[in-house]
């Protein structure tokens, strides 16, 4: 482990690293894309919202100025027909009303009649005198046309003069000038920016911040999983503020207690597990040697003889498998095997196996089977699972005791328990049990070859299975496992 912790810290250390460019380092830090995000993500729609705001503030206003040289047209056209003014009478009174209107909006209005004889203009430029132009012919077609010159300030506007039938009659051209919308836009546009420029300011700092909240409990995490690569493995992180940081920062600290479990028992795995593989190649070497040493054995003896070696073979073979399995057996690299089979045979041929090493502890082994049940598994990988469980049940026995496995199902599940009158498991390693070479009396499982990972690979089997696996126990009276699996197996767990 020294040696580890030292060579980290050559692989840490500042001087062995190429140096990265500034703005690349920069912009991989999560607190400045963070800030950047954030900053962007509330300036620019409000920057944008003003911009959009202020547009469209200038164009209502013109639009409302149209709107009123409209019904003006629509209230002073009446009588320009129904006066005969457009056909030359004098009107001293329209001519008087159409001045005043003009000057009201600092702008110009020609009055033209149907064979394009100005009637009427503002300026008395063009009194008398005939107005052919695209806007005049336009409106003669009976169709409003709107034109704005920005660089005079101005809008134009034609309106079409119609009588009682809908006939064009003649026309109005208007000229007004928008400097004073033009200003009120300005004035309010100023003060706008004002706004945006305060709220942008104060969005920036509050992303500021709020990018140094996030980020520095992050810090705080990379600090001490640097610590515990080094082997510090009494490593703690307390967050607090966000409830989610707080909950980090929870799980963090079980994360760590669960590697300096995992890094104690692996050291104890390896006496076990060494220990557990030679004992098969003993009982072999035994049974050997007996045959050796005698002359003329007969074949009944000498067959059974070979039948325990094939025995212990098979155990050193189950021995080697269940470390395998540990490498190999995942949800992403093994799928199962899936036919579909009967689990009360499946079951009855467990316990019939097992059931020699079970009248050897003087444990008595019952099947209990409610019902027939068939259901979609992989046998080999099943059997395994259930196996593992009733030669714990077994082991951990007391003697004259008992097992009982039953089975029952319903529509969408079937359920294995298996129950035993063993010694039981304290409340507090319940939850371990089923942890990678976990076990709960360390002495005892020494003794009975146990090497903790049995109960591993039957709850990887069982969620293999897209199904549940549950202990509940009592020290001195016993233990249960539940085991809950769909009926039929799919691609996809269920929720």
């Amino acid at each position: 482990m020294k040696e580890k912790s030292e060579n980290l810290k050559l692989f840490k250390n500042k001087k062995d690293r190429k140096p990265a460019g500034r703005r690349g380092k920069k912009f991989r830090s999560m607190f400045v894309l963070m800030f950047l995000g954030m900053t962007l993500l509330t300036v620019v729609p409000i920057v944008g919202i003003q911009l959009f705001y202020s547009s469209y503030l200038i164009s209502n206003a013109r639009q409302n100025r149209v709107q009123v040289l409209k019904d003006y047209g629509d209230n002073i056209a009446g009588e320009l027909v129904n006066s005969g003014y457009l056909d030359g009478q004098i009107s001293e009174l329209l001519d008087t009303e159409l001045q005043d209107f003009s000057g009201l909006y600092n702008g110009r209005a020609i009055v033209v009649n149907s064979a394009y004889e100005v009637r009427f203009d503002t300026y008395g430029v063009l009194t008398g005198h005939y107005l052919v132009t695209e806007d005049s012919v336009t409106a003669m077609t009976g169709e409003d046309k709107t034109h704005y010159y920005s660089s005079a300030d101005k809008l134009a506007f034609t309106y079409t003069i119609r009588d009682d039938e809908g006939n064009v009659c003649g026309m109005i051209l208007f000229y007004v000038s928008c400097a004073d919308l033009t200003v009120t836009y300005k004035s309010i546009n100023h003060t706008m920016m004002g706004i945006i420029v305060a709220i942008a300011c104060i969005l920036t700092l509050i992303s500021y911040f709020t990018a140094r909240k996030f980020t520095k409990p992050l810090q705080t995490m990379a600090s001490s999983f640097n610590r515990i690569a080094e082997g510090h493995f009494d490593e703690k992180v307390e967050l607090s503020g966000f409830t989610e940081m707080e909950q980090l920062s929870s799980a963090f600290n079980v994360m760590v207690e669960q590697l300096k479990a995992l890094e104690d028992s692996r050291q104890e795995f390896v006496s076990n597990v060494s220990h557990e593989l030679k004992t098969p190649l003993t009982s072999m070497k035994v049974l050997a040697d007996s045959l050796n040493s005698q002359e003329n054995v007969p074949v009944e003896i000498y067959q059974d003889f070979m039948h325990d070696i094939g025995s212990e073979i098979d155990r050193e073979n189950k021995i080697i498998n269940d470390l395998l399995s540990l490498v190999r057996m995942n949800k992403t690299e093994s799928e199962p095997n899936i036919t579909h089979c009967s689990i009360n045979t499946l079951l009855e041929n467990i316990l019939k196996r097992v059931r020699p090493i079970a009248d050897r502890k003087n444990v008595e082994t019952v099947l209990e089977s409610y019902k027939q049940v068939e259901a979609d598994c992989d046998e080999l990988k099943l059997t395994l699972a259930v196996t593992n469980i009733v030669e714990n049940a077994i082991k951990y026995n007391i003697a004259g005791g008992w097992v009982q496995v039953t089975l029952d199902a319903d529509d969408e599940y079937y359920y294995i328990n298996i129950a035993d009158s063993g010694i039981g498991i304290p409340e507090e390693s319940q939850d371990k049990v089923f942890d990678r070479f976990y076990r709960v009396d360390k002495a005892r499982s020494r003794e009975t070859g146990g090497t903790g990972l049995g109960l591993s690979i039957s709850k990887t089997i069982v969620e293999m299975h897209h199904g549940q696996i549950k202990v509940k126990s009592k020290v001195d009276e016993g233990t249960t496992f539940s085991i809950r699996i769909p009926l039929v197996y799919t691609s996809e767990a269920k929720e």
